[in-house]
């Protein structure tokens, strides 16, 4: 479909799970159950991979189908955060979440890893035997019973406290009270993700079609495997530095770091260059995500913590999709061409380093504390991975004063 539709495909139906999200107080208390809400999306995320499995299958879809179904799979998936946050809690007991919760997100982080590099060796090796398409059902197939499977896993967890108590008749979609340091934080994240979307969404075009790069599955997945891996060893050593130094110091370090990663592209086509280029892009964006979060955490009232997450995450889409409106209008009005694409990732630098001033006016925020857990919604090119915190993992972590003995026994 080109490399236009391609890259809104991977950033324009996030707006559309952002926006369901929203409405999940209203589904949960008319289902009753937390836990109802997750599994229901779960599956049906997982049904919206038969349609792909079809398609590639048949060897047609057309882009408005292709768009319906990234957008089904984006809505499902993140209507269920949420809901997933709240309920993980009630089943995790508070000695143990910061333990369970850092070990699910190395679980996460390897198996990942894992899918990247499986994936784009099996896309290598149906293209060899010149059938694209095959490669695709297969993954797709592969990817559908996977989620398939965690929703039943998902469906057999307890929910000892549903908490529908606590979920008000009313939609509850008030934004939450605004001070001016998240007021400053929230600007300037904006800000960033508009200009890292100018070009983000189409690095994948970029590098794997023909008018520019022209890179192999293998390579191309490799690529993205590198800025992954060098984001998650990195991220120890980011949390020591925060703690010494602030989560402040730490975030305009980083905003200074993302601002020339688009622009190195346009210097080499070497593969090796490539490579480095995605190895310090991940510590870069790594760096970036972990202060964003401790400022989160530690900067904003914990109340108004859910609720704050999710307006940004509809925030943060809607900041996606006219970045990447932006950068396809621009590649559609000037040919996706190499000339293009490296002014466009010039453009998309410039962008960044526009948002510099906004770091000088950011809360300083000391932390002692290890660095949030997190949940992996997608592998990117560009950043190395979309992420959330998981909430249950700060709230309550720490256990003040003696339990009741009847939860100290739950608890055992």
């Amino acid at each position: 479909f080109g490399d236009i539709i391609a890259g809104v495909v991977a950033s324009g139906p996030l707006l559309a799970g952002a926006v369901i999200q929203l409405v999940s107080p209203y589904a949960i208390r008319r289902l009753g159950s937390h836990r109802r809400w997750v599994v229901l999306n779960a599956a049906l995320q997982a049904a919206s991979f038969v349609p792909l499995v079809v398609a590639a299958l048949l060897g047609r879809l057309d882009a408005l189908g292709l768009l319906a179904v990234a957008t089904f799979y984006w809505a499902t998936g993140m209507a269920a955060g949420p809901a997933w946050n709240t309920w993980v809690g009630t089943i995790v007991p508070r000695s143990l979440r910061a333990r369970f919760f850092a070990r699910r997100s190395r679980a996460g982080q390897a198996a990942l890893l894992a899918a990247l590099l499986a994936g784009g060796a099996i896309l290598h090796w149906s293209a060899s035997l010149g059938e694209k398409l095959l490669g695709f059902a297969l993954l797709f197939g592969v990817a559908g019973l996977a989620r398939a499977i965690s929703s039943w896993l998902l469906a057999r967890q307890s929910e000892p406290d549903p908490l529908v108590q606590r979920v008000t008749g009313e939609l509850d979609l008030a934004p939450p009270r605004s001070t001016p340091g998240n007021r400053r934080l929230l600007a300037y994240l904006l800000a960033v993700q508009t200009g890292v979307h100018i070009a983000a969404p189409f690095f994948t075009p970029y590098m794997l079609g023909q008018s520019a790069l022209g890179l192999s599955y293998a390579g191309y997945m490799t690529l993205i495997a590198a800025s992954f891996l060098s984001k998650i060893f990195a991220l120890p050593w980011l949390g020591h530095f925060s703690a010494k130094y602030g989560a402040r110091r730490l975030l305009r370090l980083a905003g200074v770091a993302v601002v020339p990663l688009p622009a190195l592209w346009t210097f080499s086509n070497d593969y090796s260059f490539l490579l480095g280029i995605q190895l310090v892009s991940g510590i870069a964006w790594g760096a970036h995500e972990l202060a964003t979060f401790l400022l989160f955490f530690d900067a904003i009232r914990p109340e108004e913590r859910t609720r704050l997450l999710t307006w940004f995450n509809l925030a943060s889409a809607t900041a996606m999709v006219a970045g990447t409106a932006a950068g396809g209008w621009f590649l559609s009005t000037y040919g996706a061409n190499m000339p293009s694409y490296s002014t466009l990732f010039w453009i998309s630098a410039g962008a960044r380093a526009l948002t510099l001033p906004l770091l000088a006016w950011m809360p300083d925020v000391r932390v002692d504390a290890a660095p949030p857990a997190m949940r992996i919604l997608a592998a990117r090119p560009a950043s190395g991975s979309i992420d959330r915190p998981v909430l249950s993992d700060r709230e309550d972590s720490v256990v003040e004063g003696p339990l009741d003995p009847e939860e100290v026994t739950a608890e055992r």
